[in-house]
């Protein structure tokens, strides 16, 4: 199932100072960090682009911030947008994706095309266990101009803030064992993974 007025976005220009080196290139499972995200999401769009200021991979279209000095994530989705209008494209949101959280499930997928035809909010993240994830996002088109205004003269950079600000809902997730959101920075924290991936079964690990 593909969804047109979606556009599926990979966020992946951060620093990896933590990490060491670029960690969307770190090998997990036979696969990039970066490959596992995309792997996942593929199927359930019709267009996907990554957001960061290095080239990646030939079969998917990769776009450089908007404002350069990689300024966060809030740059990475107002950079997706500005693309979206750029070449006239139809889609009316945007969905992102981190590059560093490879066990996520791709039902979250299917809750924000629901919540792109509910409508009931312009903007969406994913929550667990009372913790929001603010990457996992679906974001309208219809904000991108406050977004670009109070990203260059307000000077917002966290997401979690300018969230707060517009108004988010959130879109629960439930797990019991394995946080599906676990997200690696650190090698130590890819050695965790390759320990939780002894025992994890995903349907698209």
């Amino acid at each position: 199932m593909t969804e047109n007025n979606i556009l599926g976005v990979v966020l992946a220009g951060g620093k990896s100072k933590r990490f060491g080196e670029d960690k969307t290139k770190a090998k997990f499972n036979n696969k990039t960090l970066l490959e596992h995200t995309l792997d996942k999401i593929k199927s359930k769009f019709n267009k996907i682009i990554i957001v960061s200021n290095n080239k990646y991979l030939k079969d998917y279209t990769t776009i450089s911030d908007c404002i350069e000095g990689q300024l966060g994530p809030l740059v990475g989705v107002l950079s997706a947008m500005k693309w979206v209008k750029k070449n006239n494209y139809p889609y009316e949101w945007v969905a992102t994706f981190p590059c560093d959280t490879p066990f996520f499930n791709i039902t979250i997928i299917d809750k924000f095309i629901e919540a792109s035809k509910d409508k009931d909010s312009l903007l969406y993240f994913a929550k667990s266990n009372k913790k929001r994830h603010n990457i996992f996002g679906l974001w309208s088109l219809e904000l991108i101009e406050i977004l670009e205004k109070d990203i260059v003269k307000k000077n917002h950079r966290k997401v979690e803030d300018w969230a707060n600000k517009i108004g988010v809902k959130t879109i629960n997730v439930n797990y019991n064992e394995i946080d599906p959101f676990f997200n690696i920075n650190t090698k130590e924290e890819l050695a965790e993974a390759e320990k939780i991936l002894i025992k994890y079964r995903n349907d698209r690990i």
